[in-house]
């Protein structure tokens, strides 16, 4: 089982360098969460360093007034065989082996200062440290910041609050093993250790209790009431400490020598002596230990079940990001060419239905065409007073006989000449409707979002094309309507009734009418009337002919060949320029690279994880 506390370690270390070290809302910190740790909590002078000193056997954690914890300090310790060389290594700088324990108290200093500053202030990075020994046990245990009532100068005013917050942080976790520090020589009723450990495990199944200083009780005064569980009871023993005094410290006395005048103080205590096989900092240490591999692998299953969503979330992620680019130009084009496709792909979905957007083209000709031919002047343009002066100026100085067929032709020819506005205005709204489609396609097409700089070519050409489609459209509608223009329908005019100037009497004899004003406003009303008929009727041919001839040339146009010209370009182009097109967002490049690191990490602690759970 040590080597699962032993591979504990290392996912906490391997999380933490990837920044995710607890108390975030995502998938990543909260594997870090669910990992079994023993969090060591306590006031200020509760003698929470010298417990942690004791449990090493080193002298290596910084000493000091107020607040000298003000990171969180992740202290793995990784058993080695006797004879071996203790050294320790920092997670910030993994590859340097420390031997002095002395240089470890001044890095550990010196890396709470470049993240919080020669201040009083916190931080809730933590400090991840690792030492390997021969006299400890294999356990993991965080050193948090001493619990406070008041700010002293050069805190912030929240300086309470925000110390409780970081270690409720902690402590809060299920998956946390509670280390409560408490002086022996202070009520355990006003213990901040114990207040903050009751409002998070109400029961104490997670709580040790530690009792520190029973050497320094006022005599005639002991703590068997808290050691035997009277006065406060957990589920787990309380656990007495007799840590190094200040003449040792300041005498440097070796940490091994002051663990025997522990164990003797305890065997020869009449009042603590029946408890001391369960008192010192090795038999807490062990505890401590033993406990931390149950808890481990009562929660394997647990664990298991998370790494496997955390692994299925990031593989969707790292399948959302895309995977990395190939360097020879022959896998870049052929990418190029398949993000083209994808992007087509979903452009003609548009047209087609399969997305919303191609029923505007439609809404083009069933709407917006009809009501544009429908505000066309022709009242206007075919009011007795303009057919007349049309009429007219087509007769010259020799006015018509019978039918003003040039003044019908020039009235004709003036009043199609309208439908051109409403022809030109349909095909520049199909091509702002297929822009349009162009840009929601590329920014639909997922597989584009990696590549700014493709993204912008893919559009530059796709609008290139659509401006030519839709020169060639404005073409085609303007010789539609010039058609007909130039060859009227002969037998609409044949069809239509004549001034009669003769009408039949009764008995069949015919009867001289009154001769027909030719110049007068019924006349000229009547032709407007029939010119009015024949624009009615070119007006419906139009209504069906102008959208078939949009849509040839401009929609059908952009579904079979928008990229046509693109793909003719790209296969000229040598490796740099289209390593160019596949230059990506630098963010994304890096928030792929960090989902690639975890994914790794995830796949690298399951298969460990299954593998030690076998063997057990």
């Amino acid at each position: 089982m040590e080597s699962l506390i032993g591979l504990v370690n290392r996912i906490q270390r391997a999380c933490t360098a990837l920044g995710d070290y607890g108390g975030g809302d995502n998938a990543f910190s909260s594997l870090w969460d669910a990992l079994p740790s023993v969090a060591v909590v306590g006031g200020q002078s509760s003698g929470k360093s010298s417990v942690l000193e004791s449990i090493v056997g080193r002298d290596f954690l910084p000493r000091g007034s107020g607040i000298v914890t003000r990171r969180p300090l992740v202290l793995q310790l990784h058993k080695t065989d006797d004879g071996q060389q203790e050294y320790a290594e920092f997670g910030h700088i993994p590859r340097r082996r420390f031997t002095d324990f002395g240089m470890v108290r001044k890095e550990i200093a010196d890396e709470t200062d470049r993240i919080t500053g020669k201040t009083k202030q916190i931080s809730p990075v933590p400090i991840h440290l690792s030492i390997y020994s021969p006299n400890v046990v294999n356990l993991t245990l965080i050193d948090l910041p001493g619990l406070t009532k008041v700010a002293v100068e050069g805190q912030s005013e929240t300086i309470v609050e925000d110390i409780e917050n970081m270690v409720q942080t902690y402590v809060g976790k299920p998956n946390c093993i509670i280390l409560a520090v408490s002086p022996a020589n202070q009520d355990i009723a006003t213990s901040d250790a114990i207040k903050l450990a009751r409002e998070v495990d109400p029961t104490g199944e997670r709580t040790f209790g530690v009792l520190t200083k029973l050497d320094l009780m006022d005599k005639g005064t002991n703590a068997l009431d808290v050691l035997e569980g009277r006065a406060y009871r957990l589920q787990h023993p309380w656990v007495g400490i007799v840590n190094r005094s200040q003449a040792d410290i300041n005498k440097n006395v070796d940490m091994i020598y002051a663990r025997r005048k522990e164990h003797e103080y305890f065997a020869t205590s009449p009042e603590y002596g029946h408890l001391a096989s369960k008192m010192g900092s090795e038999y807490l240490a062990k505890l401590l230990s033993k406990h931390l591999e149950q808890f481990i692998k009562a929660r394997i299953p647990s664990i298991t079940s998370l790494i496997n969503k955390s692994i299925d979330e990031l593989e969707s992620e790292m399948d959302h990001l895309g995977r990395p680019i190939a360097v020879d130009s022959g896998a870049q084009l052929y990418t190029i060419l398949e993000l083209c496709r994808a992007f087509d792909k979903i452009f003609k979905e548009h047209l087609d239905g399969g997305r919303p957007g191609g029923d505007r083209i439609y809404g083009v000709f069933d709407n917006q065409l009809p009501a544009a031919l429908r505000k066309l002047p022709f009242d206007r343009y075919l009011s007795v007073q303009n057919v007349r002066k049309v009429v007219s100026e087509a007769d010259g100085y020799q006015p018509h006989l019978i039918a003003p067929e040039q003044g019908y032709r020039r009235l004709i020819e003036g009043a199609l000449n309208y439908f051109r506005g409403p022809a030109e205005a349909s095909v520049d709204a199909v091509h702002f409707v297929l822009k349009e489609l162009v840009r929601k396609s590329i920014g639909e097409c997922q597989e584009l979002k990696r590549f700014p700089s493709l993204q912008s070519a893919i559009a530059a050409a796709s609008n290139e094309s659509l401006e030519k489609f839709r020169d060639e459209g404005r073409k085609t509608i303007v010789r539609l309507v010039d058609m007909e223009s130039s060859y009227l329908t002969v037998d609409f005019f044949r069809k239509l009734p004549q001034e009669m100037e003769h009408t039949p009497q009764k008995g069949g004899k015919p009867e001289a009418a009154p001769a027909v004003d030719r110049y007068g406003e019924n006349h000229f009303r009547r032709i407007g009337s029939n010119v009015s008929s024949y624009v009615n009727m070119v007006s419906d041919t139009l209504r069906n002919t102008l959208p078939k001839a949009v849509v040839y040339c401009q929609v059908k146009e952009a579904k079979q060949s928008l990229l046509n010209f693109f793909y003719t370009q790209i296969g000229k182009k040598e490796g740099k320029a289209l390593a160019e097109l596949l230059d990506e967002d630098p963010a994304l490049m890096e928030r792929r690279i960090q989902c690639a690191k975890r994914l790794e990490l995830y796949k690298k602690a399951r298969d460990e994880i299954d593998s030690v759970a076998w063997v057990r």
